[in-house]
């Protein structure tokens, strides 16, 4: 370990170049140091190897100690002292101050994403479409103020008094934690495809009608929300428009008129573009027999064959 050390009134942001080329030019020190006495910055190599990092992770004020980082202290003790747990102790104090960064900018001002997880977790049954996310934010805002507030005030109020910190306490209940089947599922990596609960009850209503051995399955997009036959994506049985003011399905055969007669013996509308407006997933119920022509034409490789 590499320790450079100054006079006390000299700032140390115009000597970590020079502790940088001692640094990177012993490969076998992975960590390094700089203090006035005051004040110590220690650094190591996250970012590149045997490079060191521009910013230190662990920045230690004696004039204004936090004691949370007293523990941290202590591993630089000589009978403690292990380089490559000092570096996952970098790795995670990096970690640590990127998280909290994050989580205080989110709290002060929610962004788009953290809106529609909020929505999203609440049960909202709504589209978080980005006119809905904007009128709702506001009052994102306001929640994350009164949560905080609640957290505070309950910290406080749950510390126990001096004189009943030794008597016992009563044993603590397990909470019951209650999914919200009908909230919203969003893909993890993309934000901007958001499942609904009419969605997949949408694929459930199919394959009630289809039973279990048809070989279907869903997929969702930012635009639509598809039932595939065997995963692939070219052979779409239908395909659920949920976003519209009214919902309709799209199938993927040509709706002759027999088609249509069924259709409209069912009670149902058709749309735009050969589509049939639903106001619920289960009224896909009453038209099983183009579900069943759907699934028929999926299965038809002729139907996906290049035409010469």
């Amino acid at each position: 370990m590499f320790i450079e050390a100054k006079a006390q009134i000299e700032k140390l942001d115009n000597h970590c170049p020079q502790l940088s080329r001692y640094f990177n030019a012993t490969p076998e020190v992975t960590i390094a140091a700089i203090t006035n006495g005051r004040e110590w910055r220690f650094f190591t190599d996250l970012v590149n190897r045997n490079i060191m990092d521009a910013d230190p992770f662990l920045t230690v004020d004696f004039d204004a100690l936090d004691e949370s980082l007293i523990s941290r202290l202590r591993r630089f003790r000589h009978d403690e002292f292990q380089p490559e747990a000092l570096r996952i102790l970098a790795e995670e104090t990096v970690y640590l101050n990127s998280f909290t960064s994050v989580i205080s900018a989110a709290l002060r001002n929610p962004d788009a994403d953290f809106v529609r997880y909020v929505g999203s977790k609440s049960g909202i049954q709504r589209q978080f479409n980005a006119r809905f996310i904007e009128s709702i934010t506001p009052i994102v805002k306001q929640a994350v103020q009164r949560s905080v507030s609640d957290m505070v005030v309950s910290g406080l109020s749950a510390q126990p008094l001096p004189e009943q910190a030794s008597q016992p306490t009563e044993p603590v209940v397990a909470a019951t934690v209650i999914s919200d089947e009908a909230a919203d599922i969003i893909d993890p990596e993309n934000p901007r495809i958001v499942t609904t609960y009419a969605e997949r009850r949408l694929f459930e209503v199919v394959q009630d009608i289809l039973g279990e051995n048809a070989e279907i399955s869903p997929k969702d997009t930012e635009s639509y929300y598809s039932v595939l036959y065997q995963g692939k994506t070219n052979r779409w049985l239908l395909r659920y428009l949920s976003e519209k003011k009214q919902p309709a399905v799209t199938f993927c055969m040509p709706l002759t008129d027999e088609r249509k007669r069924e259709i409209t013996r069912a009670g149902l509308e058709l749309g735009a573009g050969n589509s049939i407006l639903i106001s619920q997933p289960e009224h896909l119920a009453r038209i099983p027999g183009l579900v069943f022509d759907a699934l028929e034409h999926c299965r038809d490789d002729k139907n996906f064959s290049r035409k010469g």
